[in-house]
């Protein structure tokens, strides 16, 4: 199925997440964060927020936490966008009623995210036939066995089909939702949502689910160590040879690369060149700045270092990257 273009500020700014009985308690709390909390520094074109109940009688979420909500499949047929928060299992049954009321908001326009195990929801209501969709890696093999209709894409944060949203598992929600804040209002309002949420306000959908080697142990020297990473990002416009780093960090160059590995699972160049890509997007982003200068304040020694980096990262060079951040912002110059 084709994607469709992707618009900027819906038309229709109600959010409505879809409770149900057994409701994953997290995934439903990062739809309310994001989408139901009142954000006047956005103005009065920012969402509107509701929760529908997936099906009769009382409602309770994990933790015990009961659920009121505001109506049932007739809200979500008034809903732009709907998010299924979770859902009780991968081989639970879905309602028909719910389904059904899915398809139909999707057919009049509604786009739909579903959070962690809320896939299954989607696949039932026959929304992923033909798509791509990701969700919580415990749970790819059960997804592909019952939908060999859809691409199972492992191993990444969460998807955009366009009018089909899917997440990984559990905090990947706040990822998507801020994704899509950044599709419809650009990224300065998803960046001010991530800092009132103390968040990262971007990480690429394609980033790996699960890290490889577990968060270390505090041990002596750590605090060093993160003194010196807080440093390197706060001047990575200057030259950070692995000799300054390890003077920094108070270590030897063997001593550095091994406190590396432990503490952020990278080499010390290639943590410094994530921060310096990371910067520049930010830069290119937010401001205006000439490439050229953007290059400069990062640490690139040249603007063609930029674009390498930066193309094998996003396909993109750093004026197209900026255009499309613009275009896909715009309402009025959306594909």
């Amino acid at each position: 199925m084709p994607k469709r273009p992707r618009p900027g500020p819906p038309a229709n700014r109600l959010v409505v997440a879809v409770a149900y009985d057994g409701l994953c308690t997290f995934e439903f709390g990062c739809a309310v964060e994001v989408f139901g909390l009142p954000r006047p520094e956005m103005g009065e074109g920012w969402y509107r927020f509701a929760v529908a109940a997936a099906e009769p009688g009382p409602l309770r979420a994990a933790g015990g936490v009961r659920v009121l909500v505001d109506g049932g499949a007739e809200l979500i047929g008034q809903a732009g966008t709907i998010i299924i928060p979770g859902w009780r299992g991968p081989a639970e049954p879905v309602p028909e009623g719910l389904c059904a009321a899915l398809r139909a908001a999707h057919a009049k326009g509604a786009r739909i995210l579903s959070l962690c195990s809320g896939v299954f929801v989607l696949a039932a209501a026959g929304l992923l036939e033909g798509r791509r969709a990701t969700t919580h890696w415990r749970y790819f093999d059960a997804l592909a066995a019952r939908n060999p209709g859809l691409r199972v894409v492992p191993d990444v944060l969460y998807v955009d089909e366009g009018d089909v949203l899917t997440a990984a598992g559990s905090a990947a929600g706040l990822d998507l939702c801020l994704h899509l804040i950044r599709r419809d209002f650009g990224p300065a309002a998803a960046n001010s949502v991530a800092e009132r949420l103390v968040v990262p306000a971007h990480r690429d959908g394609d980033r790996a689910q699960r890290l490889r080697r577990p968060v270390p142990r505090e041990r002596a020297g750590g605090s060093r160590l993160a003194a010196t990473l807080d440093r390197v990002r706060a001047t990575l416009a200057e030259a950070w040879p692995i000799a300054r780093l390890a003077e920094e960090a108070a270590t030897s160059p063997r001593g550095l690369h091994r406190r590396f590995q432990e503490a952020v699972g990278l080499p010390p160049g290639e943590w410094l060149l994530a921060e310096r890509v990371a910067r520049a997007r930010d830069l290119l982003e937010t401001t205006t700045l000439p490439v050229e200068e953007v290059a400069r304040l990062v640490g690139f020694s040249d603007v063609q270092v930029l674009r390498r980096h930066l193309r094998r990262q996003t396909g993109l060079s750093p004026t197209a990257y900026r255009a499309r951040l613009r275009r896909d912002a715009d309402p009025a110059t959306a594909a």
